[in-house]
């Protein structure tokens, strides 16, 4: 090693940066370091629930043509459908319920009567496009239901799928 040039030894840079990364971090928290050095009980700085809350930020999961068709299928769910009622009466999923995003304060109460809060819920609108099936379910989710899917293709991709529907003209 060549010292003439007045440069710091790599060894000797690497110690420094360590030790002013030491010196920041006491530093910074010198309050708990000295309540653990003096045997005080340390709190943690999050906050724990005292009473179990619903999760109201969870989203509903996404379901592909075949898995929606599966639980149909299997009648391992319920199917909701978020349009309004007269897309609803032109042609639905076979069995599925109306429950339209922009009526869902008003039909809420009759909904919670008839599905209970366990049931799987499949919701569906117009296609891809459509967000209402999004919507609907987050709010599903915040009004109890546990186990929420939306069904991206909707009722255009069941229908063009040959899969059963019902309502609209024979």
């Amino acid at each position: 090693m060549n010292h003439s040039n007045g440069k710091i030894p790599l060894v000797a840079e690497m110690a420094l940066i360590v030790m002013l990364a030491a010196a920041v971090g006491i530093g910074w928290n010198h309050k708990l370091l000295r309540d653990v050095l003096a045997g005080k009980p340390v709190q943690s700085a999050v906050k724990k629930e005292t009473s179990p809350q619903p999760a109201t930020t969870a989203a509903p999961l996404p379901l592909g043509l075949e898995q929606a068709k599966e639980l149909f299928d299997r009648r391992e769910a319920t199917f909701v459908d978020a349009r309004d009622r007269t897309a609803y009466a032109a042609g639905h999923i076979q069995g599925a319920r109306s429950l339209p995003l922009g009526e869902f304060e008003a039909a809420l109460p009759r909904f919670k009567g008839e599905v209970k809060p366990e049931t799987t819920l499949v919701i569906y609108c117009n296609g891809f496009d459509c967000h209402d099936s999004l919507d609907l379910g987050g709010k599903l989710i915040k009004a109890g239901y546990g186990i929420v899917y939306v069904y991206l293709g909707g009722f255009p991709e069941w229908k063009d799928a040959g899969y059963a529907v019902e309502g609209g003209k024979p």
